[in-house]
């Protein structure tokens, strides 16, 4: 796989749910905090999107899809001097069409969304490198971004055999078209190995480290990857992901020993041979540098992949938010 691909997997997508609402006259919603990343479009009409922390709002149109990946509480209005009515003290007394939620009779503005959550353990070296807000408005963007989750509102209200994994294939495509979109935006100014993904020479060297983490890389050979000299390369990785293309290296390691110590039978001299350490005594080390602990402690302290039962009942209780928890 890519590595994109590589890191997306290894975090383990989960598809909440998909809805939307369709509101009437002068409003403003507040929605509280979330996990994961909340992606909607707005099919009709316009309303300000304020995220908490973020000093300016962004003026939604139709048409416009946007990300919220960073979990923190925003809301939604026509004017934002108006006092927002907290989400959840309203979804018990909307009327619903299919899956949308009415709200004051509806026809000022329409949102359709998606929320997907990480069940892997460490959604931060993605979500880390997003803003709180990535606001999609070219034509070309938000054309397939909307199909995906209007295809997906559609699989959730009208369910059949197999909508399940359509909805968890959907969310994967919706995330990967933002963070591509994203990326095309950004690559020439963003630090990080989502922008080093857009540097064809650089992606070059992530890409062979992914394919083979347990290989004995030295810059050199990384740099005949790249096709550039070891020193060039080693300084336009840095510039470029803001890692040495060891550390990265290292981290990498170590996010999959930490999948596999999680989710395999695999003996810790099995992962270390195989991620390139001679012995467990080194292999622990590194563990515990990148990853905070032990890797035995580590695999004590890993949670199931199930939700749990609080958060069953929040999703239960966001039916309201466009793709509510």
């Amino acid at each position: 796989m890519d590595p994109l691909s590589d890191v997306l997997s290894l975090l383990k997508t989960r598809t909440y749910v998909a809805g939307g609402f369709d509101v009437g006259g002068p409003w403003s919603t507040r929605f509280g905090q979330h996990d994961g990343i909340k992606c909607y479009a707005v099919v009709s009409g316009q309303c300000w999107l304020s995220v908490e922390g973020v000093q300016d709002p962004v003026l939604l149109e139709t048409g416009n899809c946007f990300l919220l990946p960073q979990g923190k509480p925003f809301i939604l209005a026509t004017d934002l001097s108006l006092t927002p009515v907290d989400a959840l003290s309203i979804h018990k007394s909307v009327s619903r069409q299919g899956g949308i939620a009415l709200i004051n009779g509806g026809g000022t503005c329409c949102i359709v969304g998606g929320h997907f959550a990480f069940v892997g353990s460490h959604a931060s070296i993605l979500l880390g490198m997003l803003p709180p807000i990535v606001h999609l408005k070219k034509e070309s963007d938000k054309v397939a971004m909307r199909w995906a989750l209007e295809r997906m509102r559609l699989e959730l209200l009208e369910p059949q055999p197999g909508t399940s994994l359509v909805a968890q294939h959907l969310a994967h495509m919706m995330l990967v078209q933002a963070l591509r979109l994203h990326l095309a935006e950004g690559s020439q100014s963003g630090v990080g190995w989502l922008f080093a993904l857009a540097d064809k020479q650089v992606s070059a060297a992530i890409a062979a480290m992914h394919e083979a983490p347990g290989h004995r890389w030295t810059l050199q050979e990384l740099g005949e990857k790249a096709g550039m000299s070891r020193s060039v390369f080693a300084l336009r990785f840095k510039e470029t992901v803001g890692k040495s293309p060891m550390e990265y290296l290292t981290r990498w390691r170590m996010l999959l020993a930490g999948d596999r110590l999680a989710n395999s039978t695999d003996s810790l001299s099995a992962i270390a041979l195989s991620l390139g350490y001679e012995s467990e005594s080194a292999f622990s080390t590194a563990f515990k540098r990148i990853m905070g602990c032990p890797p035995r402690q580590y695999v004590r302290g890993q949670k199931p992949l199930s939700p749990s039962q609080s958060e069953a009942t929040e999703i239960r209780a966001h039916a309201v938010e466009l793709a509510a928890d």
